[in-house]
């Protein structure tokens, strides 16, 4: 993989506070700057800048040839840019809501993901698939999906999920910058809030996990949406006296697990934290990888807190669906009780 972009400061100033949803579109627009082969294509992304506006202006900027509106038909949004990428291009494309991806499965997982095994290596496919995935905007169905597990699954594909405004505008480019497929998860209940961004900052490289906050009684390992709310649960309990170790992994796939096998060696418990179904399950994967590295140091079982079993309810409902706060302090309590 390419190293990652280091792009000039936008408006010469060194530091801004973004939301994540700005920040994405800034780190599309440096990714384009520095690569005129760099196409954005999507529903609505050029003329409407995206039904979250992550692409506004973009079209604008760079024009229609750069800045695609295709037909609302996903897989042939992918199937296309499957031919751009074996032609030299790096397309970026928006699957405008995470249920929306279905129809283009077929094309990313016996296409996009097989590709340059298939050819020997001699073909490459650097081109990123964007998804805002998850729950809690109220939406209706089809709009409110966590199909991470899916991509994670299939061999040939990375999977990433930016979870704040910094890692979203150097994980983009990253991932631009990639040779092999990428699909980007972000979290669409985040895009409005914000954080100060360093644009002089080095990046970490794109496929690591993160230890976001230091504990020592036990560790909450999560990604995307939820990572907020890991971290407000480790400040509800540090009241109480716990602390509790919060790690982002932001790469789905590959996964670095080694910070979290060397947290749970120290704290003896884990809690694994998701929006998706638990039922064969990146948080499954977690768990089984953990307990065969750390068997000998875990003081209770790997416990996980996700969304049900269930189809995505009604959005008067999904607030019972999702991973509360409540939820993870009563695992915390569990695990540590054990």
């Amino acid at each position: 993989m390419a190293a990652p972009v280091m792009n000039k400061t936008p408006e010469s100033q060194k530091t801004q506070t973004v939301t994540l949803g700005k920040s994405l579109n800034m780190g599309l627009r440096a990714a384009m700057e520095a690569d005129p082969k760099v196409i954005v294509m999507g529903e609505d992304v050029g003329k409407l800048g995206g039904v979250f506006r992550i692409t506004d202006g973009l079209q604008k900027d760079f024009g229609e040839q750069r800045v695609l509106d295709t037909p609302l038909a996903e897989s042939g949004i992918i199937g296309t840019a499957v031919g751009l990428a074996i032609r030299g291009f790096r397309p970026v494309c928006e699957i405008q809501f995470d249920g929306f991806i279905f129809p283009a499965f077929d094309q990313i997982v016996s296409q996009v993901a097989k590709l340059r095994f298939r050819s020997q290596g001699r073909i490459n496919l650097p081109m990123v698939i964007r998804v805002p995935f998850g729950g809690g905007i109220g939406a209706v169905e089809h709009h409110s999906e966590s199909p991470e597990s899916y991509f994670a699954h299939t061999a040939g594909l990375k999977v990433v999920s930016c979870a704040n405004p910094v890692d979203a505008y150097w994980m983009i480019q990253q991932a631009i910058r990639c040779d092999d497929p990428v699909l980007f998860f972000e979290p669409k209940r985040r895009y409005y809030e914000k954080a100060e961004l360093d644009f002089d900052a080095k990046p970490e490289p794109l496929f690591t996990s993160r230890v976001l906050r230091k504990g020592t009684h036990a560790t909450l390992v999560t990604y995307g949406p939820m990572v907020k709310t890991c971290l407000e649960s480790a400040a509800a309990a540090a009241e109480e006296g716990k602390e509790l170790e919060v790690i982002d992994l932001r790469a789905l796939s590959p996964m670095d697990l080694t910070p979290v096998f060397e947290s749970v060696r120290r704290t003896g418990h884990l809690v694994v934290v998701s929006e998706a179904p638990s039922e064969a399950s990146l948080s499954s994967e977690i768990a089984a990888r953990v307990q065969q590295e750390c068997f000998y140091s875990l003081e209770a079982p790997v416990l996980r807190v996700t969304g049900f079993d269930t189809p995505y309810p009604p959005s008067k409902l999904e607030e019972e669906f999702l991973p509360d706060l409540d939820r993870v302090l009563d695992a915390v309590d569990r695990s540590l009780g054990w």
